[in-house]
């Protein structure tokens, strides 16, 4: 069968005119919107496919946000309390230093920081008891009995010191010195509630 090779011409305009072969066009248009609705499904499919795997690189960047946040404010909490209570102890020492500097030094307070002092001496022979320039005089004009305890076998000296500061002593022994002053006793009181 020959080909057709000249153009047709109508005299009239074709109403309704149709391709013969129709049943084909129409298992192509059933093709084109299956091959559609397969592409749109695939698309639908790794969309969602890809949205999840963000969701769950943001859901576990959020874990693992949330716990380091949780374990920052765990160690702040710790922090705060450390801070909390050394400054504590430093209010706590301080109020007592001011409470013990403003109470005034009578012969009993002398008298019991020098028998503290001397409390863990076993030999007591040779002592010098360094005090303050008042507080001595103060032990004199009561006639305090411990002024007289050095007799003896027990010689125990007492002198006036200018390192010596009110209400404290420092005892020389033949093996070193004892420092009961005031401030000393608050420093071995802060080391240790400190430590």
């Amino acid at each position: 069968m020959s080909a057709w090779r000249e153009p047709i011409r109508l005299t009239s305009p074709l109403y309704d005119a149709r391709i013969t072969g129709s049943a084909r066009a129409d298992s192509l248009a059933e093709r084109t919107r299956e091959i559609e609705h397969t592409a749109y499904e695939r698309g639908r499919q790794e969309t969602e496919h890809t949205l999840r795997e963000q969701l769950e690189r943001q859901r576990a960047d959020l874990v693992q946000l949330q716990n380091g946040v949780l374990q920052s404010l765990r160690q702040s909490i710790a922090q705060v309390a450390r801070e909390c209570e050394s400054t504590l102890v430093s209010l706590a020492l301080e109020l007592a230093r001011k409470l013990v500097a403003g109470l005034p030094i009578s012969e009993a307070h002398v008298e019991a920081a020098v028998r503290e002092a001397l409390a863990d001496i076993e030999d007591k022979a040779g002592l010098r008891v360094q005090l303050h320039p008042a507080d001595l005089a103060l032990l004199q004009q009561v006639d305090s009995p411990l002024l007289k305890s050095g007799t003896g076998a027990e010689q125990i000296t007492f002198e006036v010191s200018s390192e010596v500061t009110r209400g404290g002593c420092i005892v020389q022994t033949n093996f070193g010195s004892i420092d009961a002053r005031r401030e000393t006793k608050f420093e071995v009181l802060q080391e240790a509630l400190q430590s």
